[in-house]
């Protein structure tokens, strides 16, 4: 009996074969035109911008971010852990800024950061 307890602890001690790290989620899902509500804590506000993947390869993207012709540059997703996390890279005449997002439920959670303008947004998306 006290074999079988021991041996019956160990088994349940030991982690599962698949770690949380080796989980992975399905980046299509970012393909096509999302507008982003940049300012999803005033429903008063309606400052909408876009966000438009128009292809993914391994782990990069392409498209254009804020508005038409602003192309995206130096894009990466992950997936290790079960959710798909982009970040890239735009810039205009204003600068360059810094997006890092999420998606979740249907919806993509994200920030842009502008070092020029010193300012971080905080902003939503919905798919069109």
């Amino acid at each position: 009996m006290r074999n079988f307890v021991l041996s019956l602890f160990l088994l349940l001690s030991m982690p599962e074969s698949t770690s949380a790290q080796s989980i992975s989620a399905d980046p299509t899902v970012l393909l096509g035109k999302w507008k982003l509500d940049m300012t999803p804590q005033d429903q008063s506000d309606s400052n909408f911008a876009l966000l438009n993947i128009t292809s993914i390869d391994g782990n990069t993207f392409k498209g254009e971010f804020y508005r038409d012709g602003v192309e995206i540059r130096d894009a990466q997703i992950n997936t290790q852990l079960g959710t798909v996390y982009g970040a890239l890279v735009s810039g205009d005449n204003s600068g360059t800024y810094n997006t890092a997002f999420y998606y979740v439920d249907g919806m993509l959670k994200g920030t842009t950061h502008s070092i020029d303008k010193k300012f971080l947004s905080v902003w939503t998306a919905t798919k069109e």
